[in-house]
């Protein structure tokens, strides 16, 4: 099975020429890394994750290329896990595609069947093998453009959809995902989540640093906490979560925060914005 494009031509340039210019873009952006990064030969094996936005590109691509330049240009992965949320409500409530490849105007990318399997086996009661889950959400489906404008086809992906976010199911797969990253070296995870909608600039500042600064305390449960009791309208906690316990509760390795900027900072439009911060999450010496 192919997962088609669905925001191609909307979050995103819809023919590859164009794409390619777009992301390139992203990296020049002056609120961008403002360099386009070279392919590394061989990976460091240092950076475990990151946490990106998944907003159009003319929104948010240019705070996404400052994580996808650093892992670029510093690694070189065999599989991607990308986790983000279900806006749309469709299929299982955690929902792993198994089988098959992406694609994009970039072309296609196949999905990790051994890794994916060996989540699904870890955690039976919880995870579904779900593609329906995954035929319109964009949060997934933007992330893999500026892997594959690194990377080519030369990896694999594991897409997994939450729709549920608890702390509780969210813990539960970071520690599962914990176990393949012991196994494998050259596995990354990428969690795609916005901050703050539709605030004004200022409300929307004073909300996210708190939010960044509980993901880089590094304890999910102080994230967690936070929106309990805030009524923060972050959209993506699970897919944080999970990378947080997977890497920072287990003492694998830190968050580092690169890059944070609103909507309103593009478009100058400071009356409703979103928030976007990408991170990266590095291995401790």
């Amino acid at each position: 099975m192919v997962r088609k494009p669905a925001v191609a031509g909307t979050f995103y340039a819809g023919n590859r020429d164009s794409l390619l210019r777009q992301i390139e873009e992203c990296f020049r952006h002056p609120l961008g890394p403002g360099t386009v990064p070279e392919t590394a030969a061989q990976g460091e094996r240092k950076i475990v994750g990151l946490i990106n936005p998944h907003a159009g590109y003319m929104y948010s691509g240019a705070v996404a290329a400052w994580g996808f330049g650093e892992l670029i240009k510093r690694e070189k992965p065999n599989t991607v896990i990308i986790l983000g949320p279900n806006h749309r409500g469709f299929g299982s409530p955690l929902a792993i595609m198994s089988e098959g490849a992406w694609k994009t105007p970039l072309g296609e990318v196949q999905i990790n069947t051994k890794v994916a399997s060996q989540l699904l086996d870890s955690l039976p009661s919880i995870l579904e093998d779900d593609a329906k889950a995954h035929e319109r959400e964009h949060s997934l489906e933007v992330q893999l453009p500026f892997l594959q404008y690194g990377y080519g086809s030369d990896f694999k992906i594991v897409p997994l959809c939450m729709a549920e976010q608890t702390y509780t199911t969210s813990t539960q797969i970071g520690r599962a995902i914990l176990d393949l990253l012991k196994e494998n070296p050259n596995l990354i995870l990428v969690a795609s989540t916005d901050l703050t909608h539709y605030q004004p600039q200022h409300i929307a500042e004073k909300e996210d640093r708190k939010i960044i600064e509980a993901i880089l305390s590094g304890n999910p449960r102080n994230l967690n906490k936070l929106l309990m009791a805030y009524d923060f309208s972050m959209c993506g906690p699970g897919p944080v979560m999970v990378v947080m316990e997977a890497i920072c509760s287990s003492g694998l390795g830190k968050a580092k925060l690169l890059k944070y900027a609103t909507s309103g900072n593009i478009t100058g439009d400071y009356s409703a914005v979103v928030g976007y911060a990408s991170l990266i999450l590095e291995r401790n010496l």
